[in-house]
Order: structure tokens, then sequence, then C-alpha cells
């Protein structure tokens, strides 16, 4: 994962400060490209413990078509709860604590953050145990899975992208077309998080099955590390799916930052030393029947967590 200690040393000494969305502040560069050898190893980042399976979960999420954080939620996976959690604190139902800005604030104050997480605490609850209740707040609008698996068309059909391009690999591998993308410009305003990984594309030579992302927003120290195993992940189920061996993972990035509260965890991580890669276990069965126990990892051992508040 050399690569990815790299993009980090690479910002920290040529970004640009920019402001941006959250208000936080980042350093930026524009356009960076990292490529991962599949065949080398699963590239999870060693440098720091990066949950796998929050990354599974959220992926086989995304390949069902799913939308809501309940399901994410019963798998103890809480990465999307942020959005869903503010939806909720800005409506009228919510007769709680103040929440504004409430990720911001948190990360400046223990006892702020302690009241954010008894309220987090009884959102989970009412999302797992009251249906109108998470049906109203837990679904996060058309995100990635809607836009993979049911892209609405214009004679009001839906397009399933990710059935689509495993015909495409298995009946016409030389095809420059084997893309699936996110970016719906008629949905973006409906979606909690505009799509960050954009679009997608599969290359096929040699027997072996490769994947270029179009990443146009990467938050380096939190977000990208998921992005690079989520991937390469994706790239490994596609390969079975349609008997191919897995080639390389090549990411792009557009506006690739570091948030100027990670500056400090950046450093830490970038004085560890990188550790052998683990090895990823698929169970012999479809892509579309995965569940969270047919994906495992062997020989994972990355050094300790570094946590990082997230910017909402």
């Amino acid at each position: 994962m050399e690569q990815y200690l790299q993009l980090c040393q690479h910002i920290l000494e040529h970004g640009f400060e920019k402001g941006d969305r959250t208000g936080t502040g980042t350093k930026s560069v524009f356009g960076y490209q990292m490529r991962f050898d599949l065949e080398k190893g699963f590239p999870l980042l060693t440098t720091k413990r990066t949950y796998f399976k929050l990354i599974k979960t959220e992926l086989l999420w995304f390949l069902k078509g799913d939308t809501n954080v309940r399901t994410l939620i019963k798998d103890k996976n809480y990465i999307w709860n942020e959005w869903a959690f503010e939806k909720w604190v800005k409506s009228t139902e919510y007769q709680g604590p103040d929440m504004t800005d409430f990720g911001l604030r948190a990360a400046k104050d223990p006892e702020f953050a302690k009241i954010v997480d008894e309220q987090m605490e009884i959102f989970n609850e009412n999302i797992l145990n009251d249906d109108a209740f998470a049906e109203t707040y837990g679904d996060l609008g058309p995100v990635y899975g809607k836009q993979w698996r049911s892209w609405p068309a214009a004679n009001g059909e839906t397009i399933d992208q990710i059935a689509n391009v495993i015909e495409g690999i298995k009946n016409n591998p030389d095809s420059r077309r084997l893309i699936v993308t996110a970016w719906n410009p008629a949905e973006v305003d409906m979606m909690a998080l505009p799509p960050c990984h954009s679009f997608f594309q599969f290359y096929v030579a040699g027997g072996k099955l490769s994947c270029q992302l179009y990443q146009r927003s990467a938050d380096v120290f939190l977000g990208v590390p998921f992005n690079i195993a989520s991937y390469a992940l994706l790239t490994h189920l596609i390969a079975k799916e349609c008997g191919l061996q897995v080639g390389e993972f090549v990411h792009t990035l557009g506006d690739a930052h570091i948030y100027s509260n990670h500056f400090d965890q950046v450093m830490e991580q970038l004085s560890r030393d990188t550790r052998e890669l683990p090895k990823l276990l698929l169970a012999d069965k479809s892509i579309f029947e995965m569940n969270s126990d047919d994906i495992t990892l062997e020989g994972y051992n990355p050094h300790p967590p570094i946590k990082a508040p997230i910017a909402v």
C-alpha cells in the first residue's frame, strides 16, 4: 500500500488549501492515479486497521440495490448513519438537544460528542424497531445501489447495470463499454450524498479482469482506504462470476483532499511501516447470492486504528 502513502505525502507537500462544503477546510490536489496489482495481495491498508466487515457489508448493500441504512445497522455497520441521522435531527419530529453542525461540534467538544452518541443510539433503535421511522429517515434517496441495480430509463423501465456489465464481460470481453455509473444528474439532488465514486469501467485481457474507478471527490484519510478495498473486492467478485482471474485495480481521483482536522492522523500513519497484504477468500457462490460470511480475509495484521472525525 505504498501507493496510498505516496498519495498522502504528495497532498501534504503539494496540496492547495481549499474551503469545502462542510466548512472544515482541506489540502487538495486534482487528478491523481494509483494502480494496484490484485494478484500481489488484497489492497487493505496495513498502516492502520481498516475494518473489512464494514467494507464488505456496504458493498453487498450496494449490490443488492438497497438504499436504506436499516440493512447496514442490522449488520452493525454505521458508516452511512450521519447522513440519515442528519435528516432526522433536522425534522420537526425530532425533539432532542440541538444537533446543528453535530459533526464539527462533537469533534471539538467531548461532552457534546457523548450527547450525539446518545441521540444516535435512539436513532438506531428507532430504525431497527419502527418500520415507518426507518422508511422516513433511514432511506438515503437514490444512492449507489439504486443507480447500480435499477437506473430509471426514459421508457419507465429500469436498467440493471451490474447484471448488464457481467453479461457484457462474458459475451463481449473486448467491449469498451463495460461501464457502470452512479452519477445520475436527474437524481443527484435527491441523494443524501452525491456519488463520490462516480463511475467505473472493466477491462479484460489475458484472462484477467481489471477495473478503473473514477472518484470525483476523495476523502483521503477516512474514505479512500475503504474505496480501494471496496472496488478491489468488487473486481474479485465480478471476475469470479465471469470465470476470470483478477488483474489491476486502477484508482483515478478528481479532488483528492485531506481535511485539516486529519493532518495529525495522516502524519502518524506515515510514520508507520507497511506490512504484508492479506489474501482474499471467496465462497463458491454467485455474486448475487453472497453474504458477509462468504467473504473472508487471511493474514491481515495491521497497525492499530487511528480515529478521526467525519465531515458531514
